[in-house]
C-alpha cells in the first residue's frame, strides 16, 4: 500500500554543530535530507564559558527558512544537548547567554546542593548520576534567583525550550529533557517540588511538563514572516541522546546501546528506574525516555578528547588527519595501560595530549611514543570504557546482552567499533549515524498518526538502513 509522504523538518543541535534536517516518512521508511549545518561552541567571557544562543536561534531560523522554500513542512522538531539552561524575567526577556556546562562554576554549586541534600538520598529521588554540571548543581551557583525584580530571573528554559519559546511564545519543559536537570522526580516523572524547595530555587523558574509528540504551538508571526510558511513546533525527545535510543533499531530486552559523539551513552532501556545502592556506586543513571521508558546508562566522555587533541594539533600547523591517524593507529599492538577519559581534567577544552602525558606520569606509566600512538590509546581507552559500561548495565538491570548497537557520530570511527566488539565480546551493530535526527523526525512523525509503538518506529528505522557489523576478534 503507498502511503502519502509526510515531510517534516529536524532541529539537531550538539555542543559542536547543529543542523536543519528534513525527514520524509512513506510507504514505511524513513529519509533524511540535510538542509543547514553551521557551527557551535563555548565563548570565553570575563564571566566564564557560555553559549552563543543568538546566534544559534538565528541560524537555525535560516536553516528552518531553507527547509522550507523546499519542501511543505508538517512540523518541526528540536533537541539538543542537556541541563543547560536560560534565564528569563517576567516579561521572558533572557538574562544574558547561557553558560555551558564546562564552565568551572558548577564546582561550588556540588558543595552548596550537597550541604543541603547527600547525595545518597538525592539519587533516590531523581536517580541521576553524579556529574558536577547537572542544572541543579549549576542553579546553586547563580546569583539573584531570589529577587522579584524586572531583571530578576522568573522562569527557567532548558535550551531547546527555550528555542521552542522563541519560535511560538509557549514556555514548556520537555520531560526527557527536563529529566536530567536533577529536579524530576525518577519514580513519578514530575518535578520534586519538595527539593526544589528545600534547595531555595523558586518554585515558579520552572515550567509545565510535556510528554514527546506533544503540540507547542504554531509559529509566532514574525517568526512566519521570516521562515517563509506557517509550521506547528510539536515536542520531540529534546535532549539529543532521548531521540537517538528511539532511533536505535534494538530488541531492548536484548541489546545495550551506545550514542557516541562528544559524549559517549552507554545503556540500556528499561520500563523503569533502578535506583539500588549499586546502580549509585556505579554512578549510573536513570534519564527519561518516551513512553515511560527509562535510559539507564553511563556517562563516558566519548570523542570529545580526540577532537580536542587533534584541534590543538591543527592550532599548531599538523595536519591531524583522523582518517590517516586512525588507519596508522590500527597497525599498531593494544597499549600496555589505558587511561581513565573520565577524569575531570579531560572535561575543559585544551591541550588533551599533554593532560594524558601528564596522567601517565603521575601513575609512572610510559609515555605514547607518538602521535599516531596517543591516538591509538584514546581509541583503544574509549572502547573499554564503553566494554566496561556495558558488562554493568547488564550487571545492574538483568537485561541480558546479546549485541550492542552503537549509532551517532561514532559508529563511523572503524577501530573504535572493531575494539569495542574485542574488548565487550559482543558483535557491535554500527548505524545508523543519524539517530538523532531519526528520533525527532519519527516522534514527529507518530504525532501525526503515521507510526505507532516504539517497536514499529525502530522496524522503519531498521528497514531504512544498512548497519555495519562488527565481530569480536578475542
Amino acid at each position: 500500500m503507498v502511503t502519502q509522504r509526510l515531510t517534516v523538518g529536524a532541529v539537531d543541535l550538539g555542543a559542536s554543530s547543529g543542523r536543519v534536517m528534513v525527514g520524509h516518512l512513506a510507504d514505511g521508511r524513513v529519509d533524511l535530507e540535510q538542509v543547514a549545518r553551521f557551527g557551535n561552541g563555548v565563548v570565553e567571557l570575563p564571566s566564564g564559558l557560555h553559549w552563543n544562543l543568538l546566534g544559534l536561534y538565528s541560524a537555525v531560523l535560516t536553516g528552518l527558512h531553507d527547509a522550507a522554500a523546499q519542501h511543505p513542512l508538517a512540523s518541526v522538531g528540536i533537541d539538543s544537548w542537556a541541563v543547560d539552561y536560560g534565564l528569563l524575567n517576567g516579561a521572558g526577556t533572557l538574562l544574558g547567554e547561557p553558560y555551558a556546562y564546562r564552565d568551572a562554576r558548577t564546582s561550588r554549586g556540588v558543595k552548596t546542593v550537597h550541604g543541603t541534600i547527600g547525595f545518597d538520598e538525592l539519587y533516590g529521588r531523581n536517580g541521576l548520576q553524579f556529574l558536577p554540571f547537572n542544572t541543579l548543581y549549576q542553579l546553586a551557583a547563580e546569583t539573584g534567583l531570589t529577587g522579584a525584580g524586572p531583571r530578576d530571573p522568573q522562569h527557567l528554559l532548558l535550551v531547546p525550550d527555550l528555542l521552542a519559546y522563541w519560535l511560538t511564545g509557549r514556555q514548556v519543559a520537555e520531560y526527557t529533557n527536563a529529566s536530567t536537570t536533577g529536579l524530576v522526580i525518577a519514580r513519578t516523572r514530575q518535578w520534586d517540588r519538595e527539593l526544589i524547595a528545600r534547595l531555595g530555587y523558586p518554585d515558579g523558574l520552572f515550567p509545565e511538563l510535556i510528554q514527546p509528540g506533544t503540540l507547542i504551538g504554531g509559529l509566532r508571526q514574525s517568526v512566519v514572516e521570516e521562515v517563509g510558511q506557517s509550521v506547528d513546533v510539536v515536542s520531540v525527545p529534546s535532549h539529543d541522546t532521548a531521540s537517538a535510543v528511539v532511533g536505535v533499531p534494538m530488541d531492548p530486552t536484548r541489546a545495550a546501546y551506545v550514542s557516541c559523539g562528544t559524549w559517549g551513552l552507554v545503556g540500556v532501556e528499561l520500563p523503569a528506574p533502578v535506583l539500588t545502592d549499586a546502580a549509585r556506586r556505579a554512578n549510573f543513571t536513570n534519564e527519561g525516555g518516551v513512553d515511560g521508558t527509562i535510559r539507564f546508562l553511563h556517562n563516558v566522555m566519548g570523542l570529545w578528547v580526540l577532537s580536542e587533541t587533534l584541534r590543538v594539533w591543527r592550532a599548531r600547523g599538523a595536519s591531524a588527519d583522523l582518517g590517516t591517524l586512525l588507519a596508522a593507529a590500527a597497525e599498531l599492538p593494544a597499549p600496555e595501560h589505558l587511561i581513565d577519559l573520565n577524569d575531570e581534567r579531560f572535561l575543559p577544552p585544551g591541550d588533551m595530549a599533554t593532560r594524558i602525558g601528564e596522567w601517565l606520569l603521575e601513575r609512572e606509566r610510559p609515555q605514547p611514543g607518538s602521535d599516531v600512538a596517543i591516538v591509538r590509546l584514546i581509541v583503544e581507552s574509549l572502547a573499554e570504557h564503553f566494554a566496561a559500561a556495558v558488562r554493568r548495565a547488564a550487571e545492574l538491570s538483568g537485561v541480558a546482552v546479546e549485541q550492542i548497537h552503537v549509532v551517532g557520530g561514532g559508529c563511523q570511527n572503524r577501530l573504535l567499533c572493531q575494539l569495542t566488539a574485542d574488548r565487550s565480546g559482543l558483535p557491535v551493530i554500527a548505524g545508523p549515524i543519524e539517530a538523532t535526527a531519526l528520533g525527532n523526525v519519527l516522534i514527529q512523525a507518530r504525532a501525526h498518526g503515521r507510526v505507532g509503538s516504539l517497536a514499529e518506529i525502530r522496524a522503519v528505522v531498521a528497514r531504512s538502513f544498512d548497519p555495519i557489523r562488527y565481530v569480536p576478534r578475542r
